[in-house]
């Protein structure tokens, strides 16, 4: 049986990033080694630090990761692409050229007889002005096309400023908060009131998690490719977290903290 791939939070291109290159290459590897035994792969959002489509031009960069994602569509492998709030602005270029299915919401559906709830993460359980605000700003049209107008020497520079302000800006490393502070725990136990899900899988939060949040239901969240090189994989009925190259770390430190809870 052919297993199923969950990963997010490759932020590619990150100007945070001590070798940019070298994390495109390590993901490259990465789906280079399940191309043999995949039948699906998710990737749950912020794949890329920055994307924004023009009309006739995209940015530059991600040629391996492009090309690698085309040979696994080209094999017969889906590859779902979810937005995420830094990559949310993905339009039709990609599915176009390389054959991904982009979802911009969250996707309730069943693999290997099992109900799951995937999605990036952002805003689940956040009902916080700010994010509704950011968000809406982002996902409308119009100011989507009044960002397009703006030249992108001045547009994608800004864009990506804004990122690598907010992540130097943004303190330690997530730690994973507790099930009464987690806006995705709390989420996940209020969609369980009146709906039924075996797992949730969400990104976005840059922790490893796997919590039971029933006796039927669990959650996981994939951690990220920039401290934990991390995934999730589904292999029949049983699905379990995995590391990739984890002796190999290409930070200056390594101060990874998995965080998980059963």
């Amino acid at each position: 049986m052919k297993k199923i791939y969950f990963l997010s939070d490759a932020h590619l291109g990150a100007k945070t990033l001590k070798d940019p290159l070298e994390y495109e290459r390590r993901l490259v590897r990465f789906l280079d080694q399940i191309k043999e035994d995949a039948g699906a792969i998710y990737l749950l959002g912020d794949i890329i630090d920055f994307w924004f489509e023009f009309k006739t031009v995209v940015p530059r960069g991600f040629t391996r990761f492009f090309g690698k994602i085309a040979e696994l569509t080209d094999r017969g492998i889906e590859v779902h692409w979810f937005t995420g709030n830094h990559d949310i602005w993905l339009f039709d270029y990609l599915p176009a050229e390389t054959g991904v299915i982009i979802h911009q919401q969250a996707l309730i559906t069943q693999i290997n007889g099992k109900t799951f709830f995937l999605a990036h993460g952002d805003g689940l359980g956040d009902d916080s002005n700010s994010y509704k605000i950011m968000s809406g700003f982002f996902r409308n049209r119009f100011c989507q096309r009044l960002f397009a107008m703006v030249h992108p020497r001045w547009s994608v520079a800004f864009a990506h400023k804004w990122s690598q302000h907010s992540r130097e800006t943004g303190g330690e490393e997530p730690k994973y908060m507790g099930e009464d502070r987690e806006h995705l725990v709390k989420f996940a136990r209020a969609y369980l009131q009146d709906h039924n899900v075996d797992y949730f899988i969400f990104g976005h939060r840059h922790i490893m998690l796997d919590l039971m949040l029933s006796r039927e239901s669990r959650l996981l969240i994939v951690g990220d490719w920039i401290n934990y090189f991390s995934y999730a994989v589904m292999e029949g009925d049983e699905v379990w977290l995995e590391q990739f190259e984890p002796e190999e770390p290409v930070r200056d430190t390594d101060t990874r903290n998995i965080s998980i809870a059963f």
